[in-house]
């Protein structure tokens, strides 16, 4: 008996060192200090250069818009849209194919006009010779000639009538923010009536392979699915991609 106690008493202090003991405490993490708020600023330009920065992330937030409403990018997407669905090819081509194309032609219909403003505008602006109103002015006046070159006059006098402002003179005198609702809305008429034409061969497959299924007495079985293979083959005989993408390109005015 007198021989076990030591060996409890062994075994607790046993226990009592392997036991998990608190851990110190740990150096803090240095943590950044951050601060918001408004202060009085003695130097103008400090002030200048910050509306500044806010001005330009605006504008990158408002590029995808800008790049839309400004550019032959509504008249492509409305158009290569409308196709696919007459078509009837569901998701094919993928939204992806569709906007990258629309993008790819976009570029390269306002290349002309982007060198020009790079050439005019900014590369004079970023080198000091002219200033910053100079710079919108001569920036804007080619994106200018190609609104107005592919915008009605009836969507234009809408626009200027519903802005209530004086009847503008010369296309200086014109705001951009009335030439731009008027060339999206001659985009879409323009888009539209290209999107009826495309629809009519497709249309006519459709009704033609309805009646042969209805005259077989084959009414349960869906005219789309038997009138598909014919639209694929017509349009690749027609060499419809080059047919499509050619009349785009040319329905712009330069």
């Amino acid at each position: 008996m007198a021989a076990r106690i030591p060996a409890a008493l062994l075994f607790v202090v046993l226990l009592c060192a392997a036991a998990p003991r608190p851990a110190t405490a740990a150096m803090p993490l240095p943590l950044p200090k951050i601060s918001i708020g408004m202060a009085d600023e003695g130097k103008p330009g400090d002030v200048a250069a910050s509306v500044k920065v806010l001005i330009l992330f605006t504008i990158l937030s408002l590029a995808p818009s800008i790049l839309i409403m400004t550019s032959s990018f509504t008249r492509l997407i409305v158009v290569l849209s409308f196709l696919r669905q007459a078509m009837g090819t569901q998701q094919t081509p993928p939204n992806q194919v569709i906007v990258g194309l629309a993008l790819f032609l976009t570029f390269f219909i306002m290349s002309p006009i982007i060198t020009k403003v790079n050439t005019d505008s900014f590369q004079p602006f970023m080198a000091g010779k002219i200033s910053q109103d100079e710079a919108w002015e001569k920036g804007t006046a080619p994106l200018k000639t190609f609104m107005l070159a592919n915008t009605r006059e009836k969507d234009l006098a809408l626009m200027v009538n519903l802005s209530k402002t004086p009847r503008p003179k010369n296309q200086s005198d014109l705001g951009i923010t009335v030439l731009t609702p008027a060339f999206v809305l001659s985009e879409l008429r323009i888009a539209f009536q290209m999107g009826f034409l495309i629809y009519i061969p497709f249309l006519v497959i459709d009704m033609v392979v309805a009646s042969v299924l209805m005259s077989m007495g084959m009414m349960m079985l869906p005219p789309v699915m038997i009138s598909l293979p014919f639209k694929l083959m017509l349009f690749v005989l027609v060499d419809g991609w080059n047919l499509i993408v050619g009349s785009l390109m040319k329905s712009f005015v330069m």
